[in-house]
């Protein structure tokens, strides 16, 4: 049995996806759940011009950062699991690395994550943080296709 599961969130349609079921894993297995959010703030780095003086940009990010957490702790708490949940609003390093740091350091037994399931050159570019993760660990870790709402539906019509 999984005793403690971390779930990385972004705030996107996958992230969501992925929590509804590390909610209903959660609750299926009694488990702890952890939520974590990171504001990467190596975005700002790629476009220096949307940087002001006052820093008001990154204050936005962990603003957002924030609400993003707030939103799925309380999703979790309206299905009955209470969660843990850890903003990071410095990210050194690739996001893959500092998931795999928090799991080890909290001593997770799964990773659950939504993936945007990326393809092509976009994916040959960018890469998969949840590719890296199920890559780089002996942890479990469940990954949750974030297709939208309309592909999810045809393929359960096709499956029928």
């Amino acid at each position: 049995m999984y005793k403690k599961i971390l779930m990385p969130v972004d705030g996107g349609s996958a992230s969501i996806q992925g929590l509804r079921e590390a909610v209903r894993f959660a609750k299926d297995q009694q488990a702890r759940l952890r939520i974590i959010h990171v504001v990467d703030e190596s975005v700002l780095a790629q476009y220096p011009e949307a940087m002001d003086v006052t820093g008001g940009l990154l204050a936005t990010l962990v603003d957002d950062g924030k609400k993003t957490l707030n939103d799925a702790v309380a999703r979790a708490k309206r299905q009955g699991i209470k969660a843990e949940y850890v903003l990071y609003e410095k990210l050194l390093g690739p996001l893959s690395d500092l998931i795999l740091r928090e799991a080890k350091k909290w001593r997770a037994d799964i990773i659950v994550m939504g993936t945007h399931a990326q393809s092509g050159i976009q994916h040959f570019f960018l890469g998969s943080a949840a590719e890296t993760i199920a890559r780089s660990t002996l942890l479990p870790v469940l990954l949750i296709h974030g297709a939208p709402a309309v592909k999810r539906k045809r393929a359960a019509k096709r499956k029928n």
